[in-house]
């Protein structure tokens, strides 16, 4: 399996695919042409955003010159033919929103069971990128998730990676929610004896062949501390 663990593969508040650092020549290079693309929701209830975003996703690969033989979308009005879907596609495109609700749909579906055989190219968006790791760091995000000492932090994922990412840097930077700062108020403290790979929208991380490479700006939150691990057009091997 090929993985993309995007922040956003678009780029912002347009309808065409990023292609800094890299991302759509590397992503020509993995993905067939034609290929027979499925499309995993984040709210399986929430029929017309997962509509309204699967067919954006597809204009912008289309307009990237990626073609489709198949575009299927996969939420809770066909959960029941999850298993041959993923079996059928070639190209998997785990949908951004919100984490802990796309977390509960993949495990009800059984969903990291279905990708142990998937041999082909998988890209993760915001959401589902964070939701590809092992151990999920679902970043809180909705009124409220801050201060609910209910709230889970800490979830089980895909098993895809052992990298937490939090996407969306160049957005929610110096932002809050319930009145503590996403990262100096969160983040920060969330990861003593952890590990947190801060993406702007732009960067990615290419899973291919047992090796994992970092391309364009990245941050590492650790301890308590924030440093800056990658710049804007560069590259690092993770492993």
């Amino acid at each position: 399996m090929t993985c993309f663990f995007t922040s956003s593969p678009m780029v912002p508040d347009t309808l065409d695919l990023n292609p800094a650092n890299g991302f759509i020549h590397r992503l020509h290079l993995a993905v067939p042409y034609p290929c027979r693309a499925l499309y995993v929701c984040s709210d399986p209830e929430d029929w017309e955003k997962t509509d309204l975003y699967a067919a954006s996703t597809a204009e912008g690969l289309e307009r990237a010159g990626f073609a489709f033989s198949e575009y299927e979308v996969l939420d809770g009005r066909n959960a029941e033919d999850a298993a041959v879907l993923v079996k059928n596609a070639q190209f998997i495109i785990l949908a951004g929103g919100h984490v802990p609700t796309q977390n509960w749909f993949f495990r009800e579906l059984g969903l990291k069971d279905m990708l142990a055989g998937f041999d082909g190219v998988l890209m993760g968006i915001s959401a589902g990128s964070m939701n590809s790791a092992g151990t999920v760091y679902a970043h809180p995000e909705l009124e409220g998730e801050a201060v609910d000492p209910d709230y889970e932090r800490f979830l089980p994922g895909l098993g895809l990676t052992d990298i937490n990412i939090i996407p969306h840097f160049n957005t929610i930077a110096g932002e809050s929610l319930d009145g503590l700062d996403l990262f100096d108020g969160i983040a920060l403290p969330d990861s003593m004896g952890r590990a947190f790979l801060v993406l702007p929208d732009g960067s990615y991380v290419l899973s291919k062949d047992g090796q994992e490479t970092l391309y364009g700006e990245a941050y590492i939150i650790h301890d308590g501390i924030m440093e800056q691990l990658c710049e804007e057009g560069g590259e690092m091997s993770l492993d």
